[in-house]
C-alpha cells in the first residue's frame, strides 16, 4: 500500500478517498480539510479568539491541536461532569494535552461550582443522561465565550457525529433541529458563534490522526452513553459506508447545501422572542415560569431540581469502537 502523494509506505487508506497516506501526507489531508471546512461554511476569521471545548476524547483534543497548527488563537475549555470513574480520568488526558503543548485551559467542574452531577440532573428532570449533559455543556459553553469574549466556541464533532444526528432529525422529520443543524450557528440574541471544523472527517481519520501525532486520549466511552439512539444511527450509516464509500459525506454535504437554507428559512419564521433568564440572565426562550413568576432558563430550571435530588451513581463504561 503506498501513499498517493509520495509513494512511500502508506499508514492508512480512505476508501471514500480512494485513496492511501503516508504519516506527512495523513496529516497534512487532514489539516487540509479543516481548512476547507472553515473555509467552505465561514467559520473563522483570521484574528478571532477561539474556545475550543474539549472532552479528553480524540475529536476535540485533534480539533484543538488542528487549529492550533493553522495558527488560531484557541484555548480550551473542560466541564468535569461529576460521572464517576470518567470525568476524573478526561481532565487527566486533557490536562496533560494542555501542559505538554503550553496551552491555556479553563476547567468547570459542575459538581463544585453548581452543586449537581450529570447522572442526577439526569434522574431530576426525567431525561435521558445526554439532554442533561447537552443543556449543561450548552449554557457553560455559552457563558465561558461571553465572560471571556471569545469570537467562537469549536466543538470536536466529526462527520460521523453530525451525519448521525442528521439520520436521526430526518427520521423524524424535526425541522427546528435541522434548521440548527449547521456547520456553523452565528452568533444571535447573546449566543456566541458555534463552529464544528471537523465536519470533513471522520471518527476513523480522527483516531488515526491521534495516533500519528502521539495524541493521548480518553479512549473509554461515557458510561451515560450506553443506550443513546444515535449510536444506532452511526452503526446503520457504517453498513451503508462500508457498502458505498463516501455516502456520509454525500448525505451531509448534500443536506447543508440544498436542504439546510430551506429549513433555516422555515424555522426562522416561528423562532419565538429571547428574554433573559431572571436567574443567570443567560438568554431563553422560556415562558414566564409559574411558581417563580419571571422566566427562568432550562438549565437554571434542572440545576434547582438536581440540587434537592438524591445522587445518582452510573454504571459501568464502554469502550469506544
Amino acid at each position: 500500500m503506498k501513499c498517493r502523494v509520495c509513494r512511500g509506505p502508506a499508514v492508512i487508506d480512505l476508501p471514500r478517498h480512494n485513496a492511501n497516506f503516508c504519516t506527512e501526507h495523513f496529516v497534512k489531508f487532514c489539516h487540509d480539510q479543516v481548512i476547507r471546512a472553515i473555509k467552505d461554511y465561514r467559520m473563522l476569521e483570521p484574528g478571532d479568539r477561539v474556545l475550543m471545548a474539549v472532552s479528553g476524547g480524540k475529536d476535540s483534543l485533534a480539533a484543538w491541536s488542528i487549529l492550533r497548527e493553522l495558527g488560531y488563537d484557541v484555548d480550551g475549555l473542560y466541564i468535569g461532569l461529576g460521572i464517576e470513574g470518567y470525568s476524573d480520568v478526561s481532565r487527566v488526558f486533557v490536562d496533560e494535552f494542555a501542559t505538554a503543548r503550553g496551552l491555556k485551559l479553563r476547567v468547570i467542574d459542575l459538581p463544585s461550582e453548581h452543586g449537581f452531577d450529570v447522572p442526577t440532573a439526569a434522574a431530576a428532570v426525567r431525561k435521558v443522561p445526554c439532554a442533561a449533559c447537552g443543556t449543561s455543556k450548552r449554557h457553560l459553553f455559552d457563558e465561558a465565550a461571553r465572560d471571556g469574549r471569545y469570537d467562537a466556541v469549536a466543538t470536536g464533532h466529526n462527520l460521523d457525529d453530525e451525519a448521525a444526528v442528521l439520520f436521526g432529525n430526518v427520521l423524524h422529520w424535526d425541522v427546528d433541529y435541522l434548521a440548527r443543524q449547521r456547520p456553523v450557528l452565528e452568533a444571535v440574541d447573546g449566543f456566541p458563534r458555534k463552529v464544528k471544523p471537523l465536519v470533513r472527517l471522520t471518527e476513523r481519520e480522527m483516531a488515526a490522526y491521534c495516533v500519528v501525532t502521539g495524541i493521548d486520549y480518553q479512549v473509554d466511552e461515557c458510561p451515560m452513553s450506553v443506550g443513546n439512539r444515535h449510536l444506532g444511527y452511526k452503526d446503520a450509516l457504517n453498513a451503508i459506508e462500508q457498502r458505498s464509500p463516501g455516502s456520509k459525506a454525500a448525505f451531509y454535504v448534500g443536506f447543508q447545501s440544498r436542504i439546510a437554507p430551506l429549513v433555516q428559512e422555515a424555522a426562522a419564521a416561528d423562532r419565538p422572542e429571547m428574554v433573559p433568564c431572571s436567574n443567570c440572565a443567560a438568554p431563553t426562550t422560556a415562558p414566564v415560569d409559574p411558581g417563580a413568576g419571571f422566566p427562568i432558563c432550562g438549565f437554571c430550571r434542572m440545576a434547582d431540581k438536581a440540587r434537592d435530588h438524591v445522587p445518582v451513581s452510573v454504571r459501568p463504561t464502554r469502550k469506544r469502537h
